[in-house]
Parts: C-alpha cells; sequence; structure tokens
C-alpha cells in the first residue's frame, strides 16, 4: 500500500533552499564549467539508476534537458545564457547535499526542489530549447538529416511564424475590429 503525501515549501523555506544554492555557487565557481557539466551529468545517471519517486523523474529530464542545451552545437547558445545554466548547475557538483540520497524515496527530495527553482529560474530557456527540437525534428523529417538546422534558423522560423499570423489576423479583419473599438 502506497500513500501520498503532499507538501507547500514557504517562501522562508525556499530562501533556506536559495541560500544553499548560492553558496554550492561560490564553491562551483571554482570549477572548470567542463567539470561541473560532467558532475551533473553523473548525478543524473545516478538518478536514473535510483528508484526514484515521478516527482524526481520529472524534474530530471528538465534537467538533462537543460545540460542537452549547453552541449548542443547546432543551439549555439550564448555565452551569457551558458553561464547561468553553468552555475545553476552548481548545486549538482557537491557530493554532501541535504538528504543523502541512499534514503529510499527521500533521499532526492532536496534535489527535485534545487531542480525545480533551477526550472523555474531558467523556464524560458528550457522552453526555447525544447521548441528548438521540435523545430529541428520536423525539419530533419522533412528535409533529411542534412537539414542543417541551427538557433539561427529556428529564430527565422519563428519571425515568419509571427508575420504569417499577423498577416492571418489582418486579413480576417483583426486589425479592423481593433481600430473599430479604438475609434
Amino acid at each position: 500500500m502506497s500513500i501520498k503525501i503532499s507538501f507547500e515549501l514557504s517562501d522562508t523555506d525556499l530562501d533556506h533552499f536559495r541560500l544553499m544554492m548560492k553558496a554550492a555557487m561560490q564553491k562551483a565557481s571554482e570549477y572548470p564549467p567542463a567539470e561541473v557539466l560532467a558532475k551533473a551529468r553523473v548525478v543524473c545517471a545516478e538518478m536514473e539508476q535510483a528508484n526514484l519517486p515521478d516527482f524526481v523523474k520529472q524534474r530530471l529530464n528538465s534537467l538533462e534537458t537543460l545540460i542537452s542545451a549547453l552541449e548542443d552545437p547546432e543551439w549555439q547558445m550564448p555565452e551569457d545564457e551558458k553561464n547561468e545554466i553553468l552555475t545553476s548547475l552548481a548545486y549538482f557538483t557537491e557530493p554532501d547535499d541535504l538528504v543523502p540520497d541512499n534514503i529510499p524515496g527521500l533521499g532526492y527530495v532536496d534535489d527535485a526542489i534545487m531542480i525545480e527553482l533551477v526550472i523555474q529560474e531558467l523556464s524560458q530557456d528550457l522552453d526555447a530549447y525544447r521548441q528548438f527540437c521540435s523545430f529541428r525534428k520536423t525539419e530533419e523529417n522533412r528535409r533529411g538529416e542534412q537539414a542543417n538546422v541551427n538557433r539561427d534558423t529556428w529564430l527565422a522560423g519563428k519571425r515568419s511564424e509571427l508575420r504569417s499570423g499577423i498577416r492571418r489576423n489582418r486579413s480576417t479583419g483583426g486589425t479592423r475590429r481593433l481600430f473599430s473599438r479604438i475609434m
């Protein structure tokens, strides 16, 4: 028989985790970026081998996506964004975390909370990269493996979508409705 336990972290509780993250960030600044990435990958691999609760698995997928975004040469991530994500991965470079990972069911709770904080902070980066991956997959399916899709072609596609939407809106009277409301 399983039991479901829900809890809510207050702003004070989250401040505690943010302080832990800040301390980890300061300590991790001593490591080269490749080492931070390698250690984050190790944590992901260990978590994948563990019997994780679903709430941790969901967050682990997002962490892995952030790592993939950093490593994806076609994404062409600007250096400031790379540094922000690397800094956010700092907590995972330290072997000693709040709750020892070997405690069944609970060992990764602190990791899940930290991942959630990172996801909230970097949600727009994560969403953009997921959209890029979807676009790349569609283009590769449409044009073959040699589709040559990178961040610039994705952004050009997004601009084209926006322009098409604007033209479509104009042709269906969206602009006339807007002007009639203003007048």
